[in-house]
């Protein structure tokens, strides 16, 4: 999906992708909000079984 990929890379271009992504360097910057993502990804995995 070519077109897929041109529009998140126009995002991530974008002053508002710019901010999305300062925004995840500042929560995984913290240790809380590591713990919390790892948490969701470990469901998200089927971690819960």
């Amino acid at each position: 999906m070519p077109g897929m990929v041109e529009r998140i890379k126009q995002f991530a271009r974008s002053p508002q992708g710019r901010r999305a992504a300062e925004q995840v360097r500042r929560a995984a910057a913290d240790p809380r909000k590591r713990a919390q993502a790892q948490r969701l990804l470990g469901r998200l995995r089927g971690g819960r079984r």
